[in-house]
């Protein structure tokens, strides 16, 4: 199933993607999220040590790209660089949100 932005945006779902300038698989996955339409927020982490603290206490990494694929609060963070397997997370995703919508 593809939802479009405004649809994805309705079901509150969000897409932070952890970036850094000059990261050739970063740029790999900002040009699929915008190939493909979908709205997400870039944190870079160049010169920031601060955004590095929360990956790591997070995840336990301090590399990017990470990308975090959630809504109402809730994330799942994908920490490879496979732009098949973040199509499918995406897809899992939206799916999950559109029939959160459907029950409601």
């Amino acid at each position: 199933m593809s939802l479009t932005i405004e649809t994805t945006a309705n079901l509150g779902q969000h897409i932070i993607l952890w970036s850094k300038t000059g990261c050739h698989f970063c740029g790999e996955i900002k040009n699929y999220l915008e190939l493909n339409h979908h709205h997400y927020i870039n944190l870079d982490v160049a010169d920031n040590d601060d955004l590095r603290d929360i990956l790591e206490a997070k995840y336990g990494i301090r590399h990017v790209p990470v990308v975090e694929v959630g809504r109402n609060g809730t994330y799942t963070a994908f920490l490879e660089t496979d732009l098949e397997g973040l199509a499918r997370l995406l897809a899992e995703e939206a799916e999950a949100a559109h029939s959160s919508v459907e029950i409601a």
